[in-house]
């Protein structure tokens, strides 16, 4: 009997588990077992293995072949570990050094020719690879890139399994590691606000939204610029710092976007249609769950067009990942946590028509059919968001003033940094950064609060404010003192404050 073993990596949302890929060969009829929980796409990798080793050319066992993925009680899910099984059964075979093998990291699928295939989850397969202490990982041509990213790591890419041997047996074929150019993406990528004329109060709402990472719910008529205001969002977002860039980035390997510029380090948006199930939001799938737009769309921006038309079971399952910024997906096998630290923005028509209420127009729908629509954004959703406004018609001042130049992007993200700088100093000794993150309770007891809180207690009273609401106000509050400069809430930022959450930001003096 020979045994031999390699590494590969078993990953449960973005966290990777070491697995040891052991590889016995025994006396009697050719056959091969694979044990330690795999599912039905690791299980077929009998096949795939021994049709790529022949295809390349390799001498496979022909006897009894073992098998196992330890630890045996972890489950384990895809096709990667196809390139781990082949080393080791080569190593077993004495085709190469099995000393080499069992120092190195492998991840990768097999064509039956023996070609290495690309697979999804580099990224956060690497950074466990590194916390676990392994140095030298074998991935597929074109992901060296990714996998560079993890400092400490030498990289080798393979096209086949030929290409994988002679950096075993140390053969000089390949070049070395690159490391990729960590560089901000312009933020001209995204469409500048320069191009959205009037709705000077819709993009100040935007402005501090993005200056204190607030949600935002934008209503009005069809074609008044609700969804032309909420994708320019991101170009008045600062780039992500470099522990986020690296969460982001290895939320989007899981998803399977190649990461080809290095590092994701501009804020993300997701955009998904009304149309999306549950899963394909939050997040899911069988044995392999994977992340949804609302992970995609983490430390960035989540973008509910016509948020009315999605399923209201859907829309509720986004009410604790906005409160805590997690996502925790169950089976009956396993437990997976994505971060979802997302930045909501929700338009809606103010019917299923989209006239109702609208000068000069005339509403189609009956009233039970709008008093349907507006229900399907639930009580609970709507008091998670912060500022809520209504987008008003352009008028002929449209026109008047289309000569004149609206600011551009890079001069709002100017104030934006700045307010974002004086909120980073301000909880610089607490784990949140904005003031959008900053619970209730640090909010009343670890900040001062203004001198005058009757409009909060009138609110309270009234039933127009409730606890959470109180919360949300004194969060806007803090944001516009930060874009004013001031280092307390005043009771001008205070108003203002209330009337953005409750939709009247048209009533600013």
């Amino acid at each position: 009997m020979r045994i031999a073993s390699s590494w590969s990596v078993a990953l449960s949302g973005l966290d990777g588990a070491v697995v040891q890929v052991e590889v016995a060969t025994g006396q009697g009829l050719p056959k091969i077992t694979l044990v330690g929980l795999p599912d039905s796409a690791l299980y077929q990798a009998r096949e795939r293995v021994r049709a790529a080793i022949s295809g390349a050319g390799y001498a496979f066992p022909p006897q009894i072949l073992t098998i196992n993925l330890a630890p045996a009680n972890l489950p384990k899910n895809g096709s990667h570990y196809d390139l781990a099984i082949a080393a080791a059964i080569l190593a077993a075979m004495e085709e190469v050094p099995a000393e080499v093998v069992n120092a190195t990291m492998f991840f990768g699928e097999l064509g039956l020719d023996g070609t290495v295939r690309k697979v999804r989850g580099i990224l956060p397969a690497m950074l466990a690879a590194s916390r676990a202490g392994y140095e030298r990982v074998i991935v597929p041509h074109g992901q060296a890139q990714e996998a560079a990213l993890v400092p400490g790591l030498s990289v080798w890419a393979v096209r086949d399994l030929h290409e994988a041997v002679d950096v075993l047996h140390g053969r000089p074929v390949l070049p070395g590691r690159e490391e990729p150019e960590h560089t901000a993406e312009d933020v001209g990528e995204y469409a500048d606000f320069a191009d959205v004329q009037g709705h000077s109060d819709g993009k100040w709402a935007m402005e501090v939204a993005a200056a204190g990472r607030h949600h935002v719910y934008l209503h009005g008529a069809p074609g008044v610029g609700k969804t032309m205001l909420a994708s320019r969002l991101p170009s008045i977002l600062p780039d992500l710092e470099h522990e986020d860039a690296i969460e982001v980035s290895a939320l989007h390997s899981l998803a399977g976007h190649e990461l080809e510029s290095g590092l994701v380090v501009r804020p993300p948006y997701s955009d998904p249609h009304h149309s999306s199930t549950m899963a394909a939001l939050v997040g899911g799938g069988g044995r392999e769950i994977r992340p949804g737009s609302i992970s995609l769309a983490h430390r960035g921006v989540l973008f509910l067009d016509e948020a009315p038309e999605f399923g209201s079971r859907t829309l509720d399952a986004l009410r604790t990942p906005m409160e805590n910024g997690w996502v925790t997906i169950g089976r009956v096998s396993q437990q997976v946590r994505y971060p979802a630290r997302f930045q909501l923005v929700l338009a809606a028509n103010p019917c299923p028509c989209g006239m109702f209420g609208v000068a000069g127009k005339v509403c189609s729908c009956p009233a039970m059919s709008v008093r349907r629509y507006r229900e399907r954004l639930s009580g609970p959703i709507l008091d998670r968001v912060d500022i809520r406004h209504h987008m008003l018609p352009l008028t002929r001042a449209f026109l008047l003033d289309a000569d004149v130049a609206p600011e551009r992007s890079a001069q709002v993200l100017a104030r934006v940094i700045e307010a974002r700088g004086r909120q980073m100093s301000r909880l610089r000794d607490t784990p949140w950064r904005t003031n959008g993150e900053v619970p209730g309770s640090y909010m009343r007891r670890g900040l001062p609060l203004p001198e005058d809180l009757g409009p909060l207690e009138r609110g309270l009273s009234m039933g127009t404010l409730s606890a959470r609401g109180v919360d949300r106000v004194l969060r806007l509050a803090w944001t516009l003192a930060d874009l004013e400069g001031d280092d307390r809430i005043s009771k001008g930022s205070l108003r203002v404050a209330m009337l953005m959450r409750q939709g009247e930001l048209g009533r600013v003096a």
